[in-house]
């Protein structure tokens, strides 16, 4: 985390300074990528450790404060921009970041026995220990086995759709005739959303399970993706987004406690950190080839189509994970 706080503050300091156009690619692309990369798989990591009973739950609250940013910081960012323009913006954005996220930091502790103490809150005092007392398979073994696999599969699925959905979904309306504001306005909704989608489906998941909620997330998708091809109007924009943006905050909530309950979480981070790995690929390969298709053919409707194949082969993907058996 603190590693994390370093790179992602100094990223936005050095925003500041951009001169010419592949600045972007390098000090955006790289350095603050590499410095938001850590952030998913250290603090779920952590949580996946920390909570048993309640996993998902707590999981959904964290990625509630996530898209809580989401909404809140962009609106904090152009008020910056309005009164001190955008390289000072980039100055103050990256000496708070840095500041808040190496505090934020110093609080973090990777298990609770290391303290003394049990998951969930539990009273019963241990001995502390620095030595690993976690219950799972190494990453060597993990990979070995068929449901990992699954798992990286269906995250692939999941993030070249969700990420070609948040990059094309504002040009596709106004392509429609939409207004900027009103077609900002949607992806704003999807961010409101998706904040119930990931305490909900967290909350759920604990009672009904995390395959059936991810089952639930896919199904919503498609349902969004498939109602997404006739949507013309504003209001049937904002009713995918009420759609979509659930199933959206869902997937970022289940994803961790999965792999903690099929894994442990003796290498939860190394894993989790894999399996994201995968699933950007997917991220990064959606939206590029959606530009294309569109520039091809003017239209977004075979990359509708396309997604809601890929989140189809996802459904059929995870519907036959099944738990983890060691010899």
């Amino acid at each position: 985390m603190s590693v994390s706080a370093i790179i992602l503050g100094t990223g936005y300091l050095l925003m500041s300074q951009l001169q010419v156009p592949w600045h972007i690619y390098l000090i955006y692309g790289i350095i603050i990528g590499t410095g938001m990369s850590s952030h998913d798989v250290v603090t779920l990591s952590t949580i996946a450790r920390w909570f048993v009973r309640k996993r998902g739950m707590m999981t959904g609250i964290v990625k509630v404060g996530t898209g809580a940013g989401q909404l809140v910081v962009p609106l904090i960012a152009s008020l910056l921009i309005a009164a001190y323009g955008w390289r000072m913006s980039y100055v103050i954005l990256g000496a708070v970041t840095m500041v808040l996220f190496l505090a934020v930091a110093q609080f973090m502790r990777r298990d609770p026995r290391q303290m003394g103490l049990l998951p969930d809150g539990a009273t019963n005092v241990v001995a502390p220990t620095t030595e690993s007392v976690e219950e799972g398979l190494s990453l060597r073994v993990t990979v070995r086995t068929r449901q990992f696999w699954t798992i990286c599969l269906a995250q692939f699925t999941v993030l070249f759709s969700l990420l070609t959905i948040v990059i094309h979904i504002v040009p596709h309306a106004t392509d429609l005739g939409l207004s900027g504001p009103a077609a900002a306005g949607i992806l704003s909704a999807i961010g409101g959303v998706s904040m119930a989608g990931r305490f909900t489906m967290g909350t759920a998941s604990d009672k009904i399970g995390l395959k059936r909620s991810l089952i639930i997330c896919f199904v919503i998708l498609i349902a969004g993706l498939l109602w997404l091809q006739v949507a013309r109007e504003l209001w049937m924009f904002y009713l995918f987004a009420l759609v979509y943006g659930f199933a959206h905050g869902g997937f970022f909530t289940l994803i961790s406690p999965l792999i903690a309950n099929l894994f442990g979480t003796k290498a939860h981070g190394a894993i989790f950190g894999m399996v994201y790995f995968v699933g950007n690929i997917g991220g990064a390969i959606g939206p590029l080839l959606a530009g294309y298709i569109f520039d091809l053919t003017q239209s977004y409707q075979i990359v509708f189509w396309l997604i809601a194949g890929l989140s189809f082969v996802g459904l059929l993907v995870i519907s036959t994970l099944k738990p983890v058996t060691t010899k």
